[in-house]
């Protein structure tokens, strides 16, 4: 299928596609010259139900809305984004931090999943704790330097958890959303989404 098939059946845009293609969580995908979208993993994703928030204890949470990997020079970590060809320690690190965000409304939540094109690839939990880069007001950056990886896929068509969590409520939160679809809206990396929503929404730009 071509990346404007895949987007329609998706009902995303060809650049969601297309950044859902780059993280490798696809396999079969072909994203250099003519871009190809395999039709039976295609088929499955357009199929995958909505993530249960109702469940949560929390009134919303989250979403870290990220792209493929980009390296950067930092001293807490080589990457930012997330991928496939990234190991668990640096999956982490590169997800943890640093995001505009309203740090203490993110661990109340308790939980914090991470989409790529509305789909959740990885979840993060132990966000009771944040790091400032000391800039005042809404452009401040933060940090989770206790934050756990409690689930990341490797291949979206078939969910399963790549970080073989130990503890039980890591691996539940994991199991309970990895593969769903979690649209969001937001200007930037952080949105914030109602576990009790009124409507369903489909975000047309991630």
């Amino acid at each position: 299928m071509t990346t404007g098939q895949a987007a329609s059946a998706l009902e995303c845009s060809i650049p969601t596609v297309k950044k859902l293609m780059s993280t490798g969580v696809v396999p079969g995908v072909r994203d250099t010259g003519r871009q190809v979208f395999p039709l039976a993993a295609l088929q499955q994703l357009a199929a995958r139900p909505a993530a249960d928030l109702t469940v949560l204890g929390a009134s919303e949470v989250a979403v870290l809305r990220v792209s493929a990997p980009t390296r950067v020079e930092e001293p807490e970590r080589e990457w930012i984004g997330f991928g496939t060809g990234l190991d668990r320690a640096q999956q982490l690190a590169a997800l943890s931090g640093w995001w505009r965000c309203d740090p203490a409304r993110v661990a109340a939540g308790g939980v914090l999943p991470v989409t790529v094109a509305g789909f959740v690839v990885a979840v993060l939990t132990g966000l009771t704790g944040w790091e400032s880069d000391g800039t005042v007001g809404t452009t401040a950056r933060h940090r989770f330097p206790q934050a756990r990886l409690a689930g990341y896929l490797t291949d979206l068509t078939t969910p399963v958890n790549a970080a073989d969590p130990t503890d039980a409520d890591d691996a539940h939160l994991a199991d309970l959303l990895l593969g769903t679809r979690l649209p969001s809206v937001s200007s930037g990396p952080i949105a914030y989404v109602t576990t009790r929503p009124t409507t369903t929404a489909t975000d047309k730009g991630e």
